[in-house]
């Protein structure tokens, strides 16, 4: 019988924008403490924002799925990350490795020149959007295609395969999905990038996939690049989608801000982008580890092959590191937070989901100032979701 008096993780919701009470109760009264997953596993769960900012950049804590004791979010992700490993799950030096034939991509300068082609995808959007007929949903219409047209170009995926890519992403993030789901899903996926991987070989373009195929023909295998593309595409479209959706949805709930922000400020912009970020946390699974020997955090003792999950969602809310953290206050000084992770594991796309979000909370709300919703906010539909909350269906009018 599993002991109920450890609490089941993740914990119930009562707002789409909040994390669970159940969080600010444990980091106030225990923030390092023992929780139950779906395997009857019990990690310990860190609430604190210190405590995790020193766990996510201490190299005792492995983020190695393939250890003993690594607390997984699902058995569908755990089926999935056995059969299928890419850097974000390995340690150093080999993280290292592989994160560094991408760095260049993603480096800040070189994310900032594409700045212009993401207000074009997004102006392009928004005209066909307000050519349409209200009301329509922001999520199809605007949300979803922004960052998949941006990763699909930089990666050289054909957009023309969206719903295909979407369909599969969607299977292997889900903890509604089994594992044979998962496992499926995730196969055809890798199969279509290393067909797509074959042609750009033979004939390579202007785009990361092909600079990877000619550039580590002689280090990587196909599967492995195959690998390497899945997480980037998967990664470069699933999250920012929901910020989009998510965050205007927040917004609308925020007039007075929401006006603020319409004026075009650039510098309230970057700041916006950053309290978002903070107030949503969008990946509510958290970070996963696994001791690899003995360690101390916030004066409990973590045992050597026990797991740790990193709450980013509940440190984003830690009033220690940020006053009145259950207010939206878009003036707020929020970089500091841990929605993209901290330490040497941390978002590697960061800076093209911050310019892809900076485009499109400067852009939409300034071309549709009457953007409202057109369903009753009880009505709209969420994803309930381990690893992703966001919104299922935003029907918008103007």
């Amino acid at each position: 019988m599993p002991d109920t008096r450890v609490p089941a993780y993740p914990m119930k919701r009562d707002c789409p924008f909040d994390p669970p009470p159940e969080l600010g109760r444990i980091r106030a009264e225990d923030p390092v403490t023992r929780v139950r997953l779906w395997d009857g596993s019990q990690p310990w769960l860190i609430t604190g924002y210190d405590d995790q900012r020193a766990v996510l950049r201490d190299r005792r804590f492995s983020a190695d799925v393939r250890r003993p004791g690594y607390p997984h979010v699902t058995a569908g992700s755990r089926a999935r990350r056995r059969r299928s490993r890419t850097f974000i799950s390995m340690d150093e030096p080999e993280h290292g490795r592989y994160r560094r034939m991408l760095t260049s991509t993603f480096m800040i300068k070189r994310v900032e020149a594409l700045r212009p082609r993401i207000q074009g995808i997004v102006d392009e959007l928004i005209d066909t959007m307000l050519a349409g007929t209200p009301p329509v949903d922001l999520v199809s219409a605007f949300a979803l295609p922004v960052p998949s047209l941006v990763i699909c170009e930089l990666l050289g995926v054909p957009y023309a395969d969206h719903d295909f890519f979407q369909r599969c992403s969607r299977a292997m993030v889900s903890s509604r999905s089994t594992p044979e789901e998962a496992v499926t899903a995730g196969d055809e996926l890798k199969e279509y990038l290393i067909r797509l991987l074959g042609r750009k070989a033979d004939e390579p373009a202007d785009d990361l996939l092909s600079r990877l195929v000619v550039e580590q023909a002689e280090t990587m295998t196909r599967s492995e690049l195959a690998d390497m593309g899945m997480l980037l595409l998967v990664a470069g479209h699933e999250t920012t989608a929901n910020m989009i959706a998510l965050g205007t949805l927040t917004l609308l709930q925020h007039p007075d801000q929401l006006a603020e922000l319409r004026d075009g400020d650039p510098v309230l912009i970057k700041s916006a982008v950053e309290e978002l970020l903070r107030y949503l946390n969008i990946v509510h699974s958290g970070r996963r580890r696994v001791a690899t020997e003995d360690v101390e955090v916030g004066g409990r003792l973590i045992r050597a092959g026990e797991g740790v999950i990193v709450a980013t969602d509940a440190g984003n809310r830690d009033e220690k590191a940020f006053p009145d953290p259950d207010v939206l206050d878009l003036h707020r000084e929020a970089r500091h937070h841990v929605a993209f992770g901290y330490g040497v594991h941390q978002c590697l796309g960061q800076p093209l989901a911050r310019v892809e979000l900076q485009v499109v909370y400067g852009t939409l709300y300034r071309r549709v100032p009457t953007l409202r919703l057109a369903v009753p906010l009880e009505e709209i539909r969420f994803k309930h979701d381990m690893l992703v909350y966001g919104v299922h269906e935003l029907p918008v009018s103007w």
